[in-house]
This record gives C-alpha cells, structure tokens and sequence, in this order.
C-alpha cells in the first residue's frame, strides 16, 4: 500500500489550519473528506467549529486520537505541528501542496508515521 492509500485508508483528519473561511482551500478539501465518510477535526487558534466539527486551538487540546494530521499551513510553520503530530500518536501526516518540509517529514518518518508531501487528498482520491 502506497503512504497516499494508507493515509487515504484512516478515519479522523485532524485538518491544521482549517477555519470557517469559504474561501480557503482548507474548507473545500475538509467538506470534502468529511463527503468521503472521514471525521474532521478543525485545528486553528480560533477553534471555530467547520462543517459541524468542534475546532480545538492545538493538536494537544484535542481529547480524543486522530490519525492524519493534514496540514494547511506554510512550510516554514509546518515542523512544530509534525512535532505535535508525533506527540499525540498520530498515524500519518499530509502536507498539502506546496508545503515542504524535508526535515519534518524525515522527524516523522522515524517516529513510525506515513508521510506524504506536497499533495492533496482531494486530487489523490481522484486519480
């Protein structure tokens, strides 16, 4: 199984940098996994709720296990969330297109976690 279909495969996507803001990539892409059957998980310091999905401020408020940490945020600000995403047991993390961070990926590559990079979920589960 390749690390899209594996991360594809889990159930709760706790989504960094998800707001209630229609125009964001992030609120498509969310709606969209949520349509996929998945849980959504909104992970912003405003902890609004999205698509009927409690927000929480940090990967650490939430009480509960997610399995992918899908990442909306630049690259430079992506590694302390790969970091919290290893903290809190997570299965894998996604960075969305055009969030690169080698150094954060090779963190969670080590700490066991699927990674996969510079991708969307929405498109992936197309092709």
């Amino acid at each position: 199984m390749t690390p899209v279909d594996r991360l594809l495969s889990l159930d709760t996507w706790a989504v960094v940098g998800l707001s209630d803001d229609r125009s964001r990539a992030a609120w498509e892409v969310a709606k969209f996994i949520q349509d996929k059957g998945k849980r959504i998980v909104p992970v912003h310091p405003s902890a609004v709720t999205v698509h009927g999905e409690q927000g929480y401020p940090t990967l650490a408020d939430i009480p509960f296990d997610v399995d992918v940490v899908d990442c909306f945020i630049r690259s430079a600000l992506v590694g302390p969330v790969v970091d919290s995403a290893i903290a809190a047991g997570a299965k894998g993390v996604w960075m969305q297109l055009g969030v690169v961070d080698p150094l954060a990926a090779a963190r969670a590559t080590a700490a066991g976690l699927t990674v996969v990079m510079d991708r969307c979920p929405k498109i992936e589960w197309r092709a």
